[in-house]
């Protein structure tokens, strides 16, 4: 049995205008599989695929009520294609966020709808991840997020400290999920959690057990009768673990 990190879900007062602004920014085709779902990924992707961890927008009443702690961040070749994608992301409804990050080489945003993200000046690592250079989730104790993640999922861990752990695909394709150090003053809160997915699919029951006895826990966020589950890991960041239908 096997989990992957298939897809970052965001809650949206508006899936379609948001998914628009997303398809726009990764340069994603858009999907839908029902009212108030829309999907973005690659062109071509046969999903799912580690080469890219996908967008999944879900339009919710009050999107306000559940707050998580992940972001994306998104990787860039040059200082010009940074400042053009900035000026970009501007044009298409995006706003400048600050949070007391000072003087930092990374341009904080949010989108038409609030949510955080940054845009990164080019570094090595992200040379090969596609547009999203990676997931981020906010925490007290990176090693202690290893722990779960990196036995929850099918990823491998290439950084490991106090303030930071990186884990990518086994098959080193796709963005990283990197679980940062950050102060609960500094936390930047979203509406963006993770959505994991077993492989076979009808293996979500064991995989549930078995994140349960890594300590994720069951999390009530107003999900109703669902085809997925609704946990929270160890620090208390819900995630889904999805299943078929």
């Amino acid at each position: 049995m096997t989990l992957q990190l298939v897809q970052v879900n965001f809650k949206a007062r508006d899936d379609s205008a948001l998914g628009r602004f997303w398809a726009e920014v990764l340069g994603w085709g858009v999907s839908s599989e029902g009212p108030g779902v829309t999907n973005l990924e690659p062109v071509g992707f046969d999903w799912p695929d580690p080469s890219a961890v996908c967008i999944d927008l879900v339009r919710v009443p009050d999107p306000e009520t559940v707050q998580y702690r992940v972001h994306i961040e998104l990787a860039t070749t040059s200082g010009a294609h940074q400042a053009e994608w900035v000026a970009r992301l501007k044009e298409l409804g995006a706003t400048p966020v600050a949070v007391g990050q000072g003087d930092v080489p990374w341009v904080l945003l949010a989108d038409p709808e609030g949510n955080v993200f940054s845009v990164l000046e080019p570094r090595e690592l992200y040379r090969d991840t596609g547009p999203i250079a990676a997931v981020v989730v906010s925490c007290a104790d990176p090693r202690a997020m290893v722990r779960f993640w990196g036995e929850a999922i099918d990823w491998t861990v290439h950084e490991l400290t106090d303030d930071r752990a990186l884990l990518r695909s086994v098959k080193g394709v796709g963005p990283y999920l990197e679980f940062r150090r950050t102060p609960d003053d500094k936390v930047v809160r979203s509406r963006v959690h993770l959505d994991v997915r077993p492989d076979p699919i009808e293996d979500q029951a064991k995989e549930v057990a078995r994140l349960e006895g890594l300590g994720a826990t069951r999390a009530d966020v107003g999900q109703g009768d669902v085809s997925w589950v609704v946990l929270a890991d160890p620090e208390g960041n819900e995630f889904c673990v999805l299943g078929r239908g």
